[in-house]
């Protein structure tokens, strides 16, 4: 990375846009750092689209401040943002009887990209196109023209990429493939917003994820914003019930609470699941429990969003 880089790729300071008396979203703040991958979450009309057009200098913000690649996002530094930016909408937006080639001359010559030809032949291998350059767009499946709408926000070396919902209609296969572009794109130090309705695709892709409902509910690493929000527990499941389990779990040390969740299975609160599993194991062998398993709690980011998302606003 270089030295010279401010630290945020991206930041907003209680960013908000309005349209006459609908808000869009409002007092959003955030900072990402260069090479970061941004997962924006929330239903539909949370405000997440409008949020990449405003960062894109495309919508004024109502109030608020904001810096994009490292400059203030204002209508005099618009065009060189635009320089420095890519926006990959969810709808790829291509020329469906020009080849794959003529797309990408299009569009390199409408942005200006300094020796295009070589551009061109840098991202379609980055994509994994080469040997389809000359296919019409009308030709490829819907996961190859979103490789190719990948290319073209590609062209000119962007370094913040703005990623809108890009795998929505895909099958699984060509999902994975978006999300091995992805992949190498991080490792090449690319910033990625990314907004998404696949929770599970945050949670493997992105770094950090904001959850966006007009207000921002929280922001945070996936596992970070789990223990945040959810106790840690390990379940007990054994083939018969215990005789005595408050006396049982209650001589183990780290086990806070515990409630019986069903016959023969219970529920403990612990501090640290790692360390107190063992530990429970013990105790149960030694009051010849039969013992099925022993589980830590496994709360995913759609457990996290889910939680959050019903939140009024203007409640934390």
């Amino acid at each position: 990375m270089d030295g010279m880089q401010p630290s945020a790729a991206l930041s907003a300071d209680r960013l908000s846009k309005h349209f006459g008396d609908r808000v869009a979203f409002q007092d959003v703040s955030f900072e990402i750092g260069y090479g970061e991958v941004f997962g924006f979450l929330g239903p539909n009309g949370a405000g997440k689209t409008t949020t990449v057009r405003t960062l894109g200098t495309l919508l004024t913000p109502t109030s608020g401040t904001a810096t994009v690649a490292g400059l203030a996002l204002t209508p005099d530094n618009a065009v060189e943002i635009r320089r420095r930016i890519s926006i990959m909408p969810e709808s790829p937006g291509l020329y469906l009887r020009l080849t794959v080639l003529e797309n990408l001359r299009c569009f390199a010559d409408l942005y200006q990209v300094p020796t295009a030809t070589k551009r061109i032949e840098h991202v379609l291998s980055a994509v994994h196109l080469t040997d389809r350059a000359q296919d019409a767009c009308g030709a490829l499946s819907k996961g190859l023209r979103q490789r190719v709408a990948l290319a073209r926000a590609l062209l000119n070396d962007p370094q913040v990429l703005f990623l809108d919902e890009p795998t929505s209609g895909l099958d699984p296969v060509a999902a994975r493939g978006v999300h091995d572009l992805i992949d190498e794109l991080r490792q090449r130090g690319v910033t990625i917003f990314l907004t998404t309705h696949r929770l599970d695709e945050a949670e493997r892709l992105c770094d950090r994820v904001a959850i966006l409902n007009t207000t921002l509910r929280t922001i945070g690493r996936p596992d970070q914003l789990r223990d945040e929000l959810f106790a840690r527990t390990l379940t007990v499941r054994t083939a018969v019930p215990l005789g005595a389990p408050d006396r049982l779990f209650g001589s183990v040390t780290g086990v806070r609470a515990w409630h019986e969740d069903d016959l023969s299975t219970y529920v403990l609160t612990v501090d640290d699941p790692a360390q107190t599993a063992p530990e429970v194991t013990r105790a149960l062998v030694q009051a010849d429990a039969d013992v099925l398993s022993i589980s830590p709690s496994h709360h995913s980011l759609e457990d996290v969003y889910l939680e959050l998302i019903d939140v009024p606003a203007g409640q934390p």
